[in-house]
């Protein structure tokens, strides 16, 4: 899934280049078009974006938040777990299965919305309140002060890591940095939040925080403008089950719990006897 750091340096990149661009034409596939593009303003989706500009392109937790002139309207995108946008020239090799294509001229561009499983959605919107879980999220994760998170997390009593992939808490943390950001805390993702201690939690909020900007930079090194990209291979324990782990050498444990593979060091972040916690199965 597409999180803070990638969407983030997407959304540069399209700033970047596509601004006051005109969009000359948009063309929907028919297969998972329906599905994936949503029109909320019941004009027609094609006819409402050609010829419109973007005059300002946000990141917002997981969604990236186009805005439409002259017509002032929003197309939303909310990649979820295998979507992904392509910015290129006519002819290139498509990126995965095709949905929505936006063409630019001077010099002829294409923006793509491809999508493995059809599991994202782009809306048109004449306001963000009408996008589904748009107005639920809280406050961006590198925006957050410190006593915020103290205050937001405190209602909270489940596992750690389940708190953080919450949108309602904090916005733009999925599965792979929460594993990152809990190794870079040295705390257990199978935690009870009640069971943290304040510094634990000031540890957890500057985690984040450290996390999420050293990616970006990565991100951003790594990415260029192939947007399509997802570059991970920096990861210090997410996805690399037996691995040492960067910091002891200790092999990357994985666990299945909650339809999410979990990635942590036993060493380093210890979780003595967590009551309720499932079986470990270490990929050593």
């Amino acid at each position: 899934m597409p999180e803070l750091p990638e969407l983030e340096v997407v959304r540069e990149v399209l700033e970047r280049r596509m601004i006051g661009r005109p969009i000359r034409r948009a063309t929907l596939q028919p297969k998972g078009g329906p599905i994936v593009v949503r029109d909320l303003t019941g004009r027609g989706f094609t006819g409402c974006v050609e010829g419109q500009h973007f005059s300002h392109i946000e990141r917002r937790g997981k969604f990236l938040v186009f805005t439409l002139q002259p017509s002032g309207l929003f197309l939303v995108v909310n990649p979820k777990l295998t979507g992904r946008l392509q910015l290129c020239p006519p002819g290139e090799k498509k990126a995965g299965p095709l949905h929505l294509t936006l063409y630019f001229d001077d010099p002829p561009t294409e923006l793509r919305y491809v999508d493995a499983k059809v599991m994202g959605q782009i809306y048109l919107t004449e306001a963000l309140a009408q996008v589904p879980t748009f107005d639920e999220m809280g406050p961006d994760s590198l925006a957050i002060s410190l006593d915020d998170f103290r205050s937001r997390l405190r209602p909270f009593r489940g596992e750690i890591k389940g708190i953080l992939v919450r949108a309602a808490f904090v916005a733009g943390i999925g599965n792979a940095y929460a594993d990152e950001i809990l190794w870079t805390a040295c705390l257990h993702p199978f935690r009870k939040r009640t069971s943290l201690s304040p510094e634990e939690i000031d540890r957890l909020y500057h985690g984040v925080g450290s996390t999420l900007r050293e990616a970006t930079e990565q991100v951003r090194r790594e990415m260029g403008e192939a947007i399509h990209l997802k570059p991970r291979d920096f990861f210090a324990v997410h996805m690399r089950p037996g691995e040492p782990c960067p910091r002891c050498g200790t092999p990357v444990s994985a666990i299945t719990a909650n339809q999410r593979i979990t990635n942590f060091c036993r060493t380093c972040q210890p979780g003595g006897l967590i009551r309720g916690m499932p079986t470990a199965r270490s990929a050593s």
